[in-house]
């Protein structure tokens, strides 16, 4: 396979990133992935650290080659992740779950699949234009399709944040998958938090990937967002992946070509638990850091398959 991917994560205005983000490949698939940890919960970050960890340790056991039944594999990875973020909370006895929305997708034998719970999102741009995306779950979603409101209303609504659907709520997820996407050459993927979609406009984004590679518009983008959000900037995390020509004559070195590879790469970003928990409490120690990391991994252990 190859592909252009870049991916970026800041922490905005908040006083730490709850984001979690990844992307994994063989020489046959490759897995990217954002989780959004909320913020009005417990310990978000928690939440998307379990995910991304559960999401990509599963995919590294399971795609020796392709994925049999990749949309399969995405829900039921979504849904260890939710039991394994149920299990942490009720190992820690916390009053409150930890809870993160999550969008996943997955490129194998020239096709695409995703899926998502709550309202992290994924655009695909083709010829200029969007040309699929993902409904969010949320409050202005309902509102927007019962024609009560405007997209344009949903960016200012007081309900905005509200979300009615993710991993590590009181009921299980809602996992929404996607039909099979036959993928054409310049087809470009953008999965995000709301941190970067909610303060940019669709069509700047759609003639812009025409225009740019993902190396060199993403860090515009991250920028323009910020600036856009202001005061109110939130946690920004975006993974963009364009689908290049198959032809191995055409070089390119910007582009990650998979062929030669064998086994796994894994390229995280703001998913470092030890940084993370440092950077929201400095009084926090190494024994208690190492506590924390072993807990998340026991509670993905826990919850297995």
């Amino acid at each position: 396979m190859r592909f252009t991917i870049f991916q970026d994560s800041h922490i905005g205005e908040r006083k730490s990133n709850q984001d979690r983000l990844a992307y994994s490949y063989s020489k046959d698939v490759l897995l990217m992935v954002v989780a959004d940890g909320m913020g009005g919960h417990a310990r978000g970050e928690i939440a998307a650290e379990i995910t991304i960890e559960t999401i990509t340790n599963r995919f590294q056991q399971e795609a020796r080659g392709p994925l049999r039944r990749p949309l399969e594999f995405l829900e039921s990875t979504f849904f260890s992740a939710h039991r394994a973020i149920v299990s942490y909370a009720d190992t820690n006895r916390m009053l409150e779950c930890p809870r993160t929305t999550c969008v996943a997708c997955i490129f194998q034998n020239g096709k695409a699949y995703w899926a998502h719970s709550g309202d992290s999102r994924l655009y695909v741009f083709r010829d200029g234009k969007l040309a699929a995306n993902t409904i969010d779950h949320s409050r202005v979603r309902q509102l927007i399709d019962a024609k009560v409101i405007t997209e344009t209303d949903a960016l200012t609504h007081p309900d905005r944040n509200k979300i009615y659907n993710c991993l590590g709520g009181v009921l299980p997820p809602i996992v929404t998958p996607s039909a099979e996407w036959q993928l054409q050459v310049g087809d470009t993927f953008m999965l995000s938090s709301d941190g970067f979609w909610a303060p940019l406009a669709i069509p700047e984004l759609a003639q812009r990937v025409r225009q740019q590679t993902v190396m060199d518009l993403i860090p515009d983008l991250m920028v323009q967002a910020r600036k856009a959000a202001g005061e109110d900037a939130d946690n920004l995390s975006v993974i963009a992946a364009t689908w290049e020509s198959q032809d191995q004559e055409a070089p390119n070195a910007n582009v990650t070509s998979t062929e030669p590879m064998e086994g796994f790469s894994t390229t995280t970003a703001a998913n470092n638990t030890t940084q993370q928990m440092r950077a929201m409490r400095d009084d926090i120690s190494d024994e208690d850091i190492a506590k924390a990391i072993s807990e998340i991994q026991d509670a993905i252990k826990r919850v297995g398959k």
